[in-house]
């Protein structure tokens, strides 16, 4: 069976660079908030202000009556949701601010890159995903481009402070990957709980270390911000996984830092010659990870679970009465062997 090309990438291509786009805008965006708003209770107002905008999009979807396309997550899901709030949404984010305090800004700034090796490294080593030599020099060029992006001229140590935030971009990786298992639930509830749960952790942190409430308009533009950078782009972050996998989402998603400093840029701040390097560095990479071809003959074994989807290869079974297109439902998949390009999604996850 031969499927086109743009099949494979669409829609989990877009999707996961939609993510970096609205992720790498949340570092210059709040940077303007920094002036009146602690770091710690900024913090918590994104992750807040993501879990209360979701609540109302969710809300609203009932009250319209739109039809539920997404599978909920269920009571399996729960020891899953747990574990990625708590690494991804409250350990992460306090080792970072335990870190800043003990490190350098340029060190700091480095040491963050190790998310996404943290992220395809796991995926990788420990959930078996196939990460070929294409794929890695790729996510290789993209870091280095990260890392010539917060290059400031000056040696990095590994202090306290550089082993915290290594411990946070750890979380992360965790997080990122353990993320996946939620990937066939519907994504907005994911995101919200994540929001709702962490938004209230940091801030009740915030008020441990001593921070106070900004003003009311600070407060408001931290919500506003947090549901786009933080809600939103969690959503097709989680959207991007079902159809490409942890590594290769995580991949893309490494693009944040550059997106943040074309943003930056506009914003006034100068343009560099790590910049330039920076934007051939990961425009490189990009091109790498767009053009990889990943294709084997490969068996499907059976197996059975609900989650949002449409009546291709993959999905050959009855039903009882109308079927609108896509749907959820619980389905079992019947063994299957056969060979296409494809990623590691849903359908998709053997060992090689």
């Amino acid at each position: 069976m031969q499927l086109d090309r743009s099949s494979i990438q669409w829609p989990g291509v877009p999707l996961a660079l939609g993510s970096a786009v609205l992720f790498g805008a949340a570092a210059p965006l709040s940077k303007l908030l920094l002036a009146s708003i602690d770091p710690q209770m900024l913090a918590g107002l994104l992750y807040l202000g993501a879990g209360l905008g979701l609540a109302v999009v969710q809300g609203a979807r009932a009250a319209i009556g739109l039809p539920a396309q997404e599978a909920p997550p269920r009571r399996h899901d729960v020891p899953w949701l747990v574990t990625i709030v708590i690494f991804g949404g409250i350990l992460g984010p306090t080792l970072l601010m335990l870190g800043l305090g003990r490190t350098s800004a340029s060190s700091g700034s480095l040491m963050l890159n190790l998310e996404s090796i943290a992220t395809m490294a796991i995926a990788w080593l420990l959930f078996r995903e196939n990460v070929d030599r294409r794929l890695l020099f790729g996510a290789l060029a993209i870091v280095l481009g990260a890392i010539a992006l917060s290059w400031q001229g000056q040696g990095v140590s590994l202090d306290v402070g550089g082993a915290l935030i290594a411990g946070a971009c750890l979380c992360w990786g965790i997080d990122n990957n353990l993320t996946r298992k939620l990937s066939s639930a519907d994504p907005v509830i994911i995101a919200m709980v994540k929001g709702l749960f962490a938004g209230a952790a940091n801030i009740a942190g915030g008020f441990w270390l001593g921070n106070v409430l900004p003003s009311t308009r600070a407060a408001i533009l931290a919500a506003v911000l947090g549901f786009f950078v933080i809600g939103l782009s969690l959503v097709l972050f989680v959207l991007a996984l079902r159809h490409l996998g942890t590594a290769r989402t995580g991949a893309y998603f490494s693009l944040a830092p550059f997106i943040g400093a074309l943003i930056a840029l506009g914003l006034g701040d100068p343009f560099t010659l790590k910049l330039l390097i920076a934007a051939l560095l990961m425009g490189l990479g990009l091109w790498l990870h767009l053009t990889e071809r990943h294709e084997h003959d490969h068996i499907h074994e059976a197996m059975a679970h609900e989650h949002k989807h449409i009546h291709d290869e993959h999905h050959r079974h009855d039903h009882s009465g109308a079927v609108a297109e896509p749907h959820s439902h619980w389905h079992e998949h019947r063994p299957l062997r056969h060979k296409h390009p494809h990623y590691p999604d849903l359908h998709h996850r053997h060992s090689h």
